[in-house]
């Protein structure tokens, strides 16, 4: 895709690399590593990890068809959920784990773990904020997410359109180029297919569905993440069980390179748990603050019940979907071969299943390329219409397939430096604002759940 570039084209591009690269270092340092994670900690321990007693009930809320359809909201709670993991299930589930492997080690993926782990408390408090600060418009439809909580809650509107700019920036990046670059280098390996005529296609169908707005968005996607996860994973599955014998060693690897980071250059596990927690926030995005803004549109009256089916998409996501992608990648042992992104994981998957193991990752990567364009445009387009106004959707839904199509055509390494920065730079006014209305999410829990125990009580006399 770029052999149509001139040397000083390349080489603008390549300075141009180095330079996001060197500001993502500056922005994903220790200070929002220790925000995104302490953040987690601190809400799982004043939630009592939650996390872990209520995930059954959240699971179960999450895929049971909702009760009345007549609850204030724009999409049901599934589709709310369908959509943010649409966004959330995408290249990072396939490229960035490899990336985090390679650059980070095995020991990476425990990381991910980790931040996934305190990440559902974050992704808990945000759903809860979301719906209780969300507005209704002129049209009937829900507006919500952290420049609304932010603003209203914390009556920090600068905060709040803070994160708004980043949030219109981010789409374009994270949600439209990096999805379609992924998408246009595997049709281009796997079937021989120019980055221009995928990026055509593509931006045609994103077109078509987007601008029907978020009915159009969740609909589609209440479709296409149950079977791209499902034939995933099942895949995935297949991969490790033809080679179980290396399971055990794999995870042991994983779990003792987290601690001494051995496996990568020098030894640096600094440079391990940055990428392993960099990679797990960009796959499930809890602590982003994307996610609230689909969570701000489910049909529910109670901030809480969206709060725990919210949860479910970091399990789902970076527990469940992202582990497949790492232990595969462990136990294939190719992550020092100078491979890297969606071509180490198809070429893992190959030679670990010859024959229909490439095919996984290949159509998996379509499906999850698409979906997540589709749940970002949704992002970018709230995150404008805060910033600039309603007369800004259409518009912006015109510049987001736009940038579908230009990430085609563009170098990935720009592409994921550029994203690692402006994900960054979202995720502080964010964070901020959750600390700062943490107390609001402990009171709305401890009145739910005290409500909950009484009915529970009631209904046993």
């Amino acid at each position: 895709m770029l052999n149509s570039l001139t040397q000083n084209e390349e080489k603008n591009l390549d300075q141009l690399t180095i330079l996001f690269h060197t500001l993502g270092g500056y922005v994903w340092g220790p200070v929002l590593l220790v925000l995104l994670v302490g953040t987690g900690l601190y809400l799982t321990i004043r939630l009592g990890a939650l996390q872990i007693r209520l995930l059954p009930i959240a699971l179960h809320m999450a895929f049971s068809k909702g009760k009345n359809p007549n609850l204030p909201g724009d999409i049901s709670q599934f589709q709310s959920l369908m959509t943010a993991l649409a966004a959330t299930i995408g290249t990072g589930n396939i490229a960035g784990v490899a990336t985090a492997v390679v650059l980070g080690g095995p020991g990476a993926l425990f990381w991910m773990w980790v931040s996934a782990f305190f990440g559902m408390a974050t992704k808990y408090a945000e759903g809860l904020l979301a719906v209780k600060y969300r507005i209704k418009e002129a049209d009937g439809s829900m507006s919500g997410g952290p420049m609304y909580y932010i603003s209203i809650g914390l009556k920090m509107k600068w905060l709040g359109m803070a994160f708004a700019v980043f949030g219109m920036i981010a789409a374009l990046g994270t949600g439209a180029s990096v999805q379609s670059n992924s998408l246009a280098q595997s049709m281009q390996s796997s079937f021989g297919v120019s980055g221009w005529l995928t990026g055509t296609v593509l931006t045609a169908i994103t077109a078509l569905v987007i601008l029907g707005g978020i009915k159009s968005i969740g609909r589609v996607t209440a479709v296409i993440v149950p079977f791209m996860a499902a034939v995933y994973l099942l895949g995935g599955l297949a991969v490790i069980v033809a080679n179980i014998e290396g399971l055990l060693p794999a995870l042991g690897l994983i779990l003792t390179d987290a601690f001494t980071g051995s496996a990568v250059a020098g030894g640096a596990i600094g440079t391990m748990i940055r990428y392993g927690v960099a990679r797990g926030v960009f796959s499930n995005e809890a602590g982003l603050g994307t996610a609230p803004i689909a969570a701000a549109a489910a049909k529910t009256d109670q901030p809480v019940k969206q709060a725990l089916v919210s949860m479910t998409g970091t399990f789902i996501d970076t527990i469940i979907v992202c582990s497949i992608t790492g232990i595969v990648l462990v136990m294939g042992g190719q992550f020092k071969s100078g491979v890297t992104g969606a071509a180490l994981t198809a070429q893992t998957f190959d030679m670990m299943l010859p024959g229909p193991g490439g095919w996984i990752v290949t159509i998996g990567l379509i499906f999850f390329a698409f979906s997540t364009i589709l749940g970002w445009s949704y992002y970018g387009e709230k995150c404008a219409q805060y910033a600039l106004g309603k007369r800004i959707v259409w518009p912006y839904r015109c510049l987001y397939t736009a940038f579908v199509m230009i990430g085609t055509v563009v170098s990935l390494d720009l592409v994921w430096a550029v994203s690692d920065v402006v994900n960054g730079l979202m995720a502080f006014p964010n964070l901020i604002g959750i600390v700062l209305l943490s107390g609001v999410v402990i009171k709305e829990t401890q009145v739910y759940l005290s409500a909950e125990r009484a009915l529970k009580l009631n209904n046993t006399d």
